[in-house]
């Protein structure tokens, strides 16, 4: 089986999964008969676990517009590309400040670079644990959080079952699609993706799409004469 139709096996499987699931989720899946999960990955640069730290680093509390102009910053100081963390170190920081990061934000992403150059981690290692174990390996390092690492999580390694709770766009779009009166708490966001398991990067796709993107619409059927 090519990768193509494996993925599209995968995508069935899990759609009809969520449908059955969540009367929500199906009524935004029905809505949706293209929608293709992995699309706006290609519309990022290619990514390692350490690009994706660092993208995620610097879009921390961020808009998308001002995350998009930095990244661009950075990958001009790299010959177009995301820095790997040898990179990155060999750069003079001041470098970094002037592309928009902070200094704290540079700090962050020094450390973890260091620890990758050094052995502390091993890239390898880490892309092999279970997300648990690799969330606790690196919200150790001061500056990176859950949701930094959940995004990763998603864009370098592919994992299926992955949500973001701290998201503040994850839990609009969830006011919304569940019709609430807030934005429903990270606690809230846990328990409603409860029953999406084991699919929840799917279904957070599905939710930022609903909020991002208009539905399409549906062919019109010609009335009989």
């Amino acid at each position: 089986m090519t990768e193509d139709a494996s993925h599209a096996a995968w995508l069935q499987q899990a759609r009809s999964h969520l449908r059955s699931a969540d009367p929500v989720l199906a009524r935004l899946i029905d809505d949706r008969p293209a929608f293709d999960p992995r699309a706006w990955l290609a519309q990022l640069p290619p990514m390692d676990l350490y690009g994706a730290l660092l993208f995620q680093v610097v879009g921390q509390q961020l808009s998308v517009a001002a995350t998009r102009r930095i990244l661009a910053r950075i990958e001009a100081l790299f010959g177009g590309h995301l820095p790997a963390p040898a990179e990155l170190l060999s750069v003079d920081p001041g470098k970094l400040r002037e592309a928009g990061l902070s200094w704290r934000k540079i700090g962050t992403l020094r450390d973890v670079a260091e620890r990758l150059s050094d052995g502390r981690l091993d890239p390898d290692v880490l892309s092999t644990l279970p997300d648990d174990e690799l969330m606790a390996e690196l919200t150790a390092i001061p500056g990176i959080g859950p949701w930094t690492v959940q995004g990763a999580l998603i864009i370098a390694l592919g994992r299926e079952d992955v949500v973001l709770p701290g998201d503040l766009a994850l839990r609009k779009a969830m006011q919304a699609a569940y019709q609430l009166e807030h934005p429903p708490t990270q606690e809230e966001v846990l328990a409603i993706a409860e029953k999406w398991r084991p699919y929840r990067s799917l279904a957070t796709s599905y939710l930022f799409s609903a909020a991002f993107e208009p539905a399409e619409t549906p062919p019109a059927v010609p009335r009989e004469k």
